[in-house]
C-alpha cells in the first residue's frame, strides 16, 4: 500500500512537472513571432509561478522517483525503469541552458532594463529550444516511470 501512494505521488508529481515543459512546447510557435518588446513583456510576466510552483514540482517530482527507486531497489527491471526515470529529468537541461540565459537576463533588468529586448533577442533561442529539449527529456523520463510496473 505504501509502495503505491509513492508510485501515485511520483507520477503526480513528474506529471505536473511535465506540464510545465510542454506548456513552452506548445507556445514556442507563437512566441518564436513576437517582435522582441513583445516578447520581453510576455515572458517577465507569464512565467512568474512556472519558477515557483514548477520548481517545487520539478524537484519533489525528481526526489519522489529516486526514493521510490530505493524502494523497489529489489525488483531489478522495475528498478532499473525507475532509476532511469528519475535521471530522465529537465532539470540538467534547465541548469545547464535555461538558468544562465534567466541569470542574464535577471542581471539586465537590474542593472540596465533598456538592454533587455536587446539582449533577448540573443538569447531567446537558447531558452525556447532549452526548454524544449527538457519537454523531451523528461517525456522519456515518465515514459519509464510507467514501465515495468505490472
Amino acid at each position: 500500500m505504501l509502495l503505491t501512494l509513492l508510485r501515485v505521488f511520483t507520477l503526480l508529481l513528474a506529471a505536473l512537472s511535465l506540464t510545465m515543459e510542454s506548456a513552452h512546447v506548445l507556445e514556442l510557435p507563437q512566441k518564436l513571432g513576437y517582435d522582441p518588446q513583445m516578447y520581453a513583456a510576455v515572458n517577465g510576466s507569464l512565467y512568474t509561478y512556472f519558477a515557483i510552483v514548477g520548481g517545487v514540482y520539478q524537484l519533489g517530482a525528481i526526489i519522489a522517483a529516486f526514493v521510490l527507486a530505493l524502494a523497489v531497489r529489489g525488483r531489478k527491471t522495475v528498478f532499473a525503469w525507475t532509476h532511469g526515470g528519475a535521471l530522465l529529468t529537465a532539470f540538467l537541461v534547465w541548469l545547464g541552458v535555461v538558468a544562465p540565459v534567466n541569470g542574464q537576463i535577471a542581471d539586465a533588468v537590474h542593472l540596465n532594463p533598456e538592454t533587455v529586448p536587446a539582449l533577448w533577442t540573443t538569447l531567446y533561442k537558447r531558452w525556447e529550444y532549452g526548454h524544449a529539449a527538457g519537454f523531451a527529456l523528461q517525456l522519456c523520463g515518465y515514459v519509464a516511470l510507467l514501465i515495468r510496473w505490472w
